[in-house]
Order: C-alpha cells, then sequence, then structure tokens
C-alpha cells in the first residue's frame, strides 16, 4: 500500500515542498511530473534542490503536524489479525515516514521507501529501490511487489497517486481513491473505491467470503512474466 495521501490525510512530500520551498517552482516541477516530461527521481532531485535550507526543529514539527488516516490504525491491526501481510511502498521518503509512525506509536511495519537525509540544513535524496524501468515511481513499487509474492497468492494494493500507476498492473485487486482512481477509470482497470480503510476493511471481508476468487488475468500475465525474468 501506499503511503502519502493513503496513509496520511494529505501528501506530506507535496506539502512539504510547498511549506519550504517556492511555491510557484514546486508547481512547475509537480506540473512536470505529472505531464511525464521528468521521471519521478528526477521529479524528488528537483524539488530538494529547490530547498534553500530548513532548521531541522521546525521542519520536523510541520512533519508530524500532517494526521493520519483515523481508520489506519485499525486497518493495520485488522492485516495481523488475519495474518495479511502488509507492506508500505512509498515513493516519499523515510525520514518523515519514521517521524510520524514514531509519533502514532506504530512500529513493526515493513517499509519501502526512498531516504531522505539533512546536511548542514540541505535535503539530500538518495534511491535504494530505484529501477530504471520504473518511471513513475523512484522507488520501485513493482519490484517489491514481486519480490513478495508468488504465483499463489492474491495481491492487493491500495493508493492514491500517479506513483502508483505501474504497480497495480501487477495487483488482483486495487484500491484507489484520487488520481489513481482517475488513471483507472482512463485505462479502463478494474478497481474498488474507497475513501477510508473502513471501506477496505468491509469489502476485504466480502472477498474473503467468497467462495472462489479470481485473480485479475491481466495481473496474473504480468506476475508470471516477472517471475520467469527475475
Amino acid at each position: 500500500m501506499d503511503f502519502d495521501g493513503t496513509v496520511t490525510q494529505q501528501d506530506v512530500g507535496e506539502e512539504v515542498f510547498r511549506k519550504f520551498a517556492e511555491e510557484e517552482k514546486v508547481n512547475i516541477i509537480i506540473n512536470d511530473l505529472l505531464n511525464d516530461r521528468i521521471s519521478s527521481r528526477e521529479c524528488w532531485i528537483k524539488l530538494c534542490s529547490a530547498v534553500p535550507s530548513v532548521n531541522i526543529n521546525e521542519f520536523d514539527d510541520f512533519i508530524v503536524s500532517i494526521p493520519l488516516d483515523p481508520t489506519f490504525v485499525k486497518f493495520k491491526d485488522y492485516c495481523k489479525n488475519e495474518n495479511y501481510e502488509l507492506y508500505i511502498l512509498s515513493d516519499g521518503f523515510d525520514y518523515y515516514i519514521d517521524k510520524i509512525f514514531e509519533k502514532n506509536r506504530i512500529n513493526y511495519l515493513t517499509v519501502y521507501s526512498n531516504h531522505l537525509e539533512i546536511v548542514d540544513g540541505k535535503l539530500i535524496p538518495s534511491f535504494p529501490y530505484y529501477d530504471e524501468a520504473s518511471f513513475s515511481s523512484a522507488n520501485c513499487k513493482r519490484n517489491h511487489i514481486i519480490n513478495h509474492s508468488s504465483e499463489e497468492d492474491f495481491t492487493v494494493f491500495i493508493g492514491d497517486g500517479n506513483s502508483d500507476k505501474d504497480s497495480i498492473e501487477y495487483c488482483d485487486f486495487i484500491f484507489a481513491k484520487d488520481d489513481l482512481l482517475k488513471f483507472c477509470e482512463k485505462e479502463r482497470v478494474t478497481y474498488f473505491p474507497f475513501k477510508n480503510f473502513d471501506d477496505v476493511i468491509k469489502k476485504l471481508d466480502e472477498l474473503k467470503g467468497k467462495k472462489r476468487l479470481k485473480k485479475r488475468l491481466r495481473a496474473q500475465l504480468k506476475r508470471q512474466q516477472a517471475y520467469t525474468t527475475e
């Protein structure tokens, strides 16, 4: 599942750069990303460069002011009780994910994201899970899905944005809102709309109650192709 705008009520990365960088520059960079003129990796590098300098205390205080979706903790516990493997696949940064989870006393979750350090007030990004084949996410979500699933598994993705476009091709059940929902509509990808995690829990319980679940053929073929090339 995604983090920014999914686990949290706002897109943390976007809010951070709108707060600490010149908004006009941020708008141009994000617009280039959304129109596929630059990759996600290029976008993050440009955004970090656009921030002149930050005070760490002010930076951290702003980050932890952004609230979680109030139904997320319930969903996390639901997955644990149902023995569903839950992974956070974020195209954002570990720096703010860790701060937000720490504030909300959330631990023991597996998180894959980009890396951010602050050195002398400068934001220094790095991308440990970068794959040049993944244009829309500097953290290649597709690779994590493949690495943590088998042909027997049903895969579920929950997300809201641009960085989720590639990864949903490999998932059987997709929960989408906002920009991801619009993308699914445009590309005729089957999805379940959701507003919060109560909606997700309700639908997963419905699916669990079915006698026979079918994998999404397109996703199944994509995964099989990926397994054979790994």
